[in-house]
């Protein structure tokens, strides 16, 4: 029997439910398939004695779950996923917000960044301006003077932002310019309060550690897309390189900060297996970049996606990672109020001020007034201490 629909609002709502779901179905058959096209053995998940540790999922509402997932459940790959497609966009994304509120709180995690080396970069992701492979109006410069770093790192303290960050294009910051990377660290960490990232490629563990010891406690590195869509999106690096490479973040104890693009043709199951392989990797910040085609890359006649399929997935990262920060970062122009519906579907910290090769479409400020007419907490840790 069809549902009734009171609202034009709830129609629409059940039409973009019933797209979503058909539009995986072929995605998840085939990912049920095992090297060769043979079918992989699925089996439930249980707890001692054979019996069953948590109900399946498609006998749970949006609410229950995030109920149980309150109280200590984890969703894992033995959980039937595509469940998190077929329901209640709405609920979704008010069950998110519940687990956002009881396991990260009210505060919001605001982190800005400075491209430090820009462009020529000699790996092809297949969305990245900086690529050497594709044809952009990328600016192209060598490592910032340190001078222009340390006026970047107290502005953006001044502007109450809570974590700075050096990215620089390339496969890896090495020889004098890591030396250079260094030294402003020291400086910064010395000079200011704002707590410090770094974003570099692949670093070695030596790297990494010498980075914590000058005041680094965050390092980013993205997986940017499922293990299966990976070759689709790099092909001069590997997926198992970028999970090796986060292994040492976590082995040096420093905050590992790694997400994705989505819209990058991708499939919902890869959306979703991105989600689950960095819940098995404990990350704890975890960027979401909605692609901004760019001129000169191959993906740049893509559609750019919808604000429901934008906040679908940002919902079910928060149910499948409930205790990381779900940032956003590049795309809250697809959104509305500048993200602020996001912050209502599990969304708990931003990226802030620019981006790396797109435009901003808020500033600090109007990111700071409107989380704070939220209700949300944006203190600077250093205040908050005081």
């Amino acid at each position: 029997m069809e549902r009734q629909y009171t609202t034009t609002a709830q129609a629409a709502e059940e039409m973009n439910r019933k797209s979503i779901s058909a539009a995986v179905a072929t995605g998840f058959s085939d990912a049920a398939a095992g090297a060769g096209g043979q079918p992989c053995e699925v089996t439930a998940a249980t707890g001692t004695g054979g019996q069953p540790s948590d109900a399946a999922l498609e006998t749970l509402d949006p609410g229950t779950l995030a109920d149980q997932i309150i109280a200590g459940r984890r969703i894992t790959r033995a959980d039937d996923l595509r469940w998190f497609l077929d329901c209640y966009l709405d609920a979704l994304c008010a069950g998110a917000d519940r687990i956002r509120a009881a396991c990260v709180g009210d505060h919001v995690d605001l982190c800005s960044i400075i491209n430090a080396r820009s462009g020529h970069c000699p790996e092809d992701c297949r969305f990245c301006a900086q690529s050497a492979h594709h044809h952009t109006s990328c600016e192209v410069y060598d490592f910032l003077p340190e001078e222009k770093i340390l006026e970047a790192c107290r502005m953006n303290e001044r502007e109450g932002v809570h974590r700075f960050s050096i990215v620089t294009a390339g496969k890896a910051l090495t020889g004098e310019e890591f030396e250079q990377a260094l030294h402003a660290y020291e400086t910064m960490h010395r000079e200011a309060k704002i707590e410090l990232c770094a974003s570099m490629g692949f670093l070695t563990a030596e790297q990494l550690h010498r980075l914590h010891e000058a005041g680094v406690t965050s390092y980013h590195h993205n997986i940017e897309t499922s293990r299966r869509n990976f070759p689709n999106i790099c092909s001069t690096h590997s997926y198992e390189m970028k999970i090796e490479t986060l292994k040492k973040v976590k082995a040096e104890g420093m905050c590992a900060c790694s997400g994705g693009i989505i819209g990058m043709g991708e499939s919902w199951e890869d959306r979703l297996d991105m989600a689950i392989s960095l819940s098995e990797l404990g990350i704890d910040s975890i960027p979401l970049n909605a692609l901004m085609p760019i001129p000169g890359t191959p993906l740049e006649h893509l559609p750019r996606l919808t604000e429901p399929e934008i906040l679908r997935t940002i919902a079910f990262f928060r149910y499948i990672n409930p205790e990381a920060n779900i940032r956003l970062a590049a795309g809250r122009a697809l959104l509305t109020h500048d993200g602020e519906t996001a912050f209502r579907a599990g969304a708990s910290a931003t990226i802030t001020g620019n981006m790396l090769t797109t435009v901003a479409c808020a500033t600090i400020r109007s990111d700071r007034k409107m989380l704070e007419d939220m209700g949300r907490d944006v203190t600077p840790p250093w205040e908050a201490a005081e």
